[in-house]
């Protein structure tokens, strides 16, 4: 599995496997499956309602600890010290870990004015070891821009929404330029009209390839690190089979053509989500 290196030393799995909206019952058998498939690297939250199931697969799976990258995620009602500082104890404490790999705030929520002073605490969580890394998710380059005036410190990816039809170009630049990693959350833009544009089924036909894997190859080659969601194995091991073969220049360009500048989820300038997602995160 290819990795890139994060800005503060440490490497992160180009492709994992995202868990959002596999309902937690669920959950453990498939994380367990994808990491007997190979996958090595785990994109949770606690909004998901299911990192119980995340720590189960990895205690089941009898990996080493260190092999596998683990990430969660700050949810927007518990922004500031003391909430944040809760929110990952009892993250960690569902994971069954004394640490993770990454830990991101979910969603700047500018309207709450706790941003910076959520940052700060997790730069502190960091110190005291129980993230190994921290960054943001859903950050617009303002929002960043901000937290490191105040702080010094730059997050280590930003997560953010990112498909052939959206591909958040000012967002991506701006990480790119100040060595922040692009995570694309919706690679594959929930399956929709994007895995059935005759575009991308030329490609996949020319390539022998799935859609899918055409659009994932593509995120690939442009420098960002994917967790497509999938709980049926077959699908799974599909999204793993996307590093031998390469997209042409031309297909790359044929693909950001694609972009019609719409989301399909929220305006993150809108601090949307103010309720949990999941009753009892």
């Amino acid at each position: 599995m290819p990795h890139q290196v994060l800005n503060d030393g440490r490497r992160i799995p180009s492709l994992g496997l995202g868990v959002w909206d596999i309902a937690q019952d669920e959950t453990a058998a498939a994380v367990l499956q994808a990491l007997e498939l190979g996958y090595r690297h785990i994109d949770t939250a606690a909004a998901y309602g299911n990192e119980r199931g995340v720590g189960q697969a990895l205690v089941q799976s009898g990996l080493p600890r260190d092999e596998v990258f683990i990430t969660t995620k700050v949810w927007n009602t518990h922004h500031g010290r003391e909430k944040a500082t809760a929110s990952v104890h009892q993250s960690l404490e569902r994971l069954g870990l004394d640490s993770v790999d990454l830990l991101l705030i979910h969603w700047p929520c500018p309207v709450l004015g706790l941003t910076t002073e959520t940052w700060e605490t997790l730069i502190d969580l960091q110190q005291q070891g129980l993230a190994r890394s921290i960054g943001v998710s859903n950050f617009e380059p303002a929002h960043i821009s901000a937290l490191v005036k105040a702080t010094g410190v730059r997050p280590v990816v930003n997560q953010i929404e990112l498909h052939p039809q959206f591909q958040n170009r000012a967002a991506f630049e701006f990480n790119r330029q100040n060595a922040i990693i692009t995570q694309a959350w919706s690679p594959l833009a929930r399956a929709g009209d994007v895995l059935r544009d005759p575009l991308i089924a030329q490609m996949a036909a020319r390539y022998g390839k799935s859609p899918a894997q055409v659009v994932l190859r593509w995120h690939l080659q442009e420098g960002r690190v994917v967790f497509p969601k999938s709980s049926n194995a077959e699908r799974q091991r599909e999204n793993l089979q996307v590093f031998d073969f390469q997209l042409t220049r031309e297909d790359l360009q044929a693909i950001r053509a694609m972009d019609t500048g719409q989301r399909l989820f929220a305006d993150p300038n809108d601090s949307p989500y103010l309720e949990p997602l999941t009753p009892g995160t």
